[in-house]
């Protein structure tokens, strides 16, 4: 190892360290600058911790206990708890680092644990908001055909759960023509998913509105010049959306995948069943879909599928 205990070690350590994550791992300008913030406020704490000036000898003999007297000092101070976990992820990044490259380890930091960050529950829009999304959905766009596909797309995640990706990686010859459809999810894993007549009968439109000559290899939605539309296109569309209809942030477009399994879960449906349609590799993430207001679920549908039934 380097000579740990030279005051200016740590300086070219943390130098160093900035570089490898600017050259190799391509960290975004603004990440790589959090990063540093994060590691500086860190060895701020310790020298006050130790009584003197933070050194790389000093942080390769730090105890456990050191380590959760800094937890400890950000809990005390008001400090989000994602906060402290990005900057526990940061001091990590740097420790992983030093040990690669043979400058000083410390095995205690594997003994911390950050703080207990509050479970994600996806957010569905309600009954009202995705049918407005779906109705309002083809009236942003400058053309008449790509209103027509922007409203396809849109029914095709809410109306059969799909993810975005699983969308546009669509060709034309996935294109469901019957009740029910084979979709290939993560991990080249296939699932069936049942297919509603709105979403045939929007498909029909789009497919004879589309002004370029589809081939049955090649994608199924397609952008301005041809080419197989990107996920941008259909995040910008609910971004207008949003704006338009007064939609909370997470209306997104895998919102409307999450509104895909909470209303039916809210209509009775079975969780083993809407397991399988998500495509879900395990239930306990199909589970999260059941954090649900108990007065929203008695206001939702009183069918399986609000769109199975619209006229």
């Amino acid at each position: 190892m380097s000579d740990i205990a030279a005051p200016d070690a740590l300086r070219r350590a943390v130098a160093d360290w900035q570089r490898w994550l600017e050259s190799e791992r391509r960290a975004a300008g603004h990440t790589t600058a959090a990063y540093l913030r994060d590691l500086s406020a860190f060895l701020d704490f310790m020298s006050g911790h130790l009584g003197e000036p933070a050194r790389l000898d000093g942080l390769a003999a730090l105890r456990a206990a050191d380590f959760r007297a800094w937890l400890a000092m950000r809990a005390a101070a008001g400090y989000r708890k994602t906060s402290t976990a990005r900057a526990l992820s940061s001091v990590r990044s740097f420790y992983r680092y030093m040990k690669r490259t043979e400058t000083m380890e410390n095995a205690a930091i594997a003994a911390v644990r950050g703080p207990r960050l509050p479970r994600s529950v996806p957010k569905p829009l309600t009954e009202g908001e995705a049918a407005a999304t779906l109705d309002h959905g083809a009236q942003l766009a400058s053309e008449p055909w790509i209103g027509k596909r922007d409203a396809a797309v849109l029914i095709m995640l809410y109306g059969c759960g799909l993810r975005i990706d699983e969308a546009l990686a669509l060709n034309l010859a996935d294109r469901p023509r019957g009740e029910a459809m084979v979709v290939r999810g993560k991990g080249g894993k296939e699932r069936v998913v049942p297919v509603l007549p709105a979403v045939l009968e929007a498909l029909d439109a789009y497919l004879a509105a589309c002004p370029f000559p589809l081939e049955r290899s090649g994608p199924l939605f397609v952008g301005l010049r041809g080419k197989r539309l990107g996920a941008r296109a259909v995040q910008a569309l609910m971004a207008k959306l949003r704006v338009r209809l007064g939609l909370p942030s997470s209306a997104t477009p895998h919102a409307l995948r999450h509104s895909f399994a909470t209303h039916l879960l809210s209509a009775g449906g079975d969780l083993r069943t809407i397991q399988e349609l998500l495509g879900h590799a395990s239930l306990s993430t199909t589970q999260r879909y059941t954090d649900v207001d108990a007065d929203a679920l008695l206001a939702v549908y009183d069918r399986a599928h609000p769109r199975a039934h619209r006229g």
